[in-house]
Parts: structure tokens; sequence; C-alpha cells
């Protein structure tokens, strides 16, 4: 097992096919020059533990204006640590830089609307100082519909549809 260049984890085994039967394009597109597997997830190396650490799929990335990747789900995964913040979304395809839509759990909803504006401030200052300048959030959003299937935005795998609908956080209620 390794790394690609976009930190994608190729491996290689002889247990492991070595192309598909007659379709050498997707042979091509599906195995490096020096025969390692492209498993279409992200991964980084964990010291502490010694292994492999898988932090999303490579088509879950969008490529933001600056014309640099972005993969939303480890942002997204920091932003959830958030107590206030009950489902998020983190989107920028074509955008300067990504932004983050947020439906508010319970708890933000009954509380003054200053301290959940505080705490996102907060979440969103603490969270780009760990991403890379071109990952960096412009702005958190927030919604107060869910995304349901009944109300169409998420399909029934469970995949988010872009929101209909985005307010900022000084639009709420």
């Amino acid at each position: 097992m390794k790394l690609g260049d976009d930190g994608e984890i190729l491996i290689r085994t002889p247990g492991l096919l070595t192309e598909y039967y007659q379709q050498p394009e997707l042979s091509a597109e599906v195995f490096t020059d020096d025969g390692f597997f492209r498993t279409g997830d992200k991964g980084e190396w964990d010291d502490e533990v010694q292994a492999f650490r898988i932090t999303g799929r490579v088509k879950d990335q969008f490529k933001s204006g600056k014309g640099k990747y972005v993969s939303p789900v480890p942002i997204e995964g920091k932003l959830a640590a958030n107590p206030l913040i009950e489902q998020v979304c983190v989107m920028g395809s074509g955008l300067r830089a990504p932004v983050a839509v947020v439906i508010p759990s319970a708890n933000a909803m009954s509380m003054p609307r200053t301290d959940f504006e505080s705490s996102l401030g907060e979440t969103l200052r603490s969270v780009n100082e760990t991403l890379e300048s071109h990952e960096r959030l412009a702005t958190i959003h927030v919604i107060e519909d869910p995304w349901t299937i009944e109300n169409e935005l998420l399909t029934p795998t469970m995949t988010r549809i872009v929101p209909k609908m985005i307010c900022p956080p000084t639009g709420r209620r």
C-alpha cells in the first residue's frame, strides 16, 4: 500500500486482479503505470497506529475557483464537532473559497441568536486554522429545514442535494 500524489490509497498484491477482461481502457484508468490499483479512497498515514486512515473518497473532491482540489468530508467532520451543528455540507465548486451550509441542532435553535452566531464564528476560525489556504471556508451559511428524503434535499441513498435556499447566520429566525 502507498499514497498517490493526490492522497489516494493505492494497493498492489499478488492476489489482486491485474486487468479487466477485454477492457483495456478501464484497466488503464484504475491501475497506475507501476501496477498499483487505485482504490478511490483518500487517505493519510497515521504514525500513532502505524496504519492508513481513510479520510474520504477521491470523487468527493471538488475544484475551487482557484483551481485547487478540496476534500469536503474531513472539513465537515471538523465542523460537526460543534454540538450546535446537526447537519453540515461543505461545497464550493467554482467558488473562490469553499463555504459550509449547516442545519442547527435543537439546542442551537433554543439559544439566543448571538450566542449561536458566536459559536459558529469560533468554529469557523478554529477549523480554518487547521486547513491549507485553498481549503479555508469563506463563511458558514445556516438553513433551518433539515435535509430529508421527504423534502428532496437527500436522495434515497442519503446523498445530499444542494439546498434550495441558503441564508447567512444573520438571517436566522
